[in-house]
């Protein structure tokens, strides 16, 4: 048997103040939380998580150009980039591996421009509300998809 490609964990700019940026909204876990339910859920299944998060878009656009052929999955959280970068978008596509797209808090249910998301058309699927549980279903389900 082959040995399992890791999951990359992408989250994007101001993820890095969860638990302190509007907790009313984000809740009050913090990117250490996420990071540690993600990487739990994966080694259930034997898979190892890469987790990054940057502020930087060219940091991140970089990140997923370099995944190719390293990774199984991609989950991302795009952060305000969901709504505005066609770049992420493209980008996302380069690695040729299931993406899904989460949302801690529910996009959908905010102001209207958080309603476009640039990334959801190419994902394998999109989860919002759920807070950070969010993060743990979208790791079962890249698993489910990748074996």
């Amino acid at each position: 048997m082959s040995e399992k490609l890791p999951v990359l964990l992408l989250n994007g700019p101001n993820l890095n103040t969860l638990g302190t940026r509007q907790p009313e909204i984000y809740g009050s876990e913090s990117l250490d939380d996420v990071v540690a339910l993600a990487t739990a859920t994966a080694a259930e299944h034997g898979f190892a998580v890469d987790a990054r998060q940057t502020n930087h878009e060219g940091e991140m656009l970089e990140w997923i150009q370099q995944s190719r052929g390293q990774v199984s999955g991609i989950v991302i959280n795009p952060g305000a980039w969901t709504h505005t970068s066609i770049a992420l978008r493209d980008a996302l596509v380069i690695p040729e591996v299931p993406v899904i797209e989460v949302h801690i808090s529910n996009v959908h249910s905010r102001e209207e421009f958080r309603h476009r998301s640039y990334v959801s058309p190419i994902a394998s699927g999109v989860i919002a509300g759920f807070g950070i549980r969010g993060y743990e279903f979208a790791l079962r389900r890249i698993i489910d998809l990748v074996g």
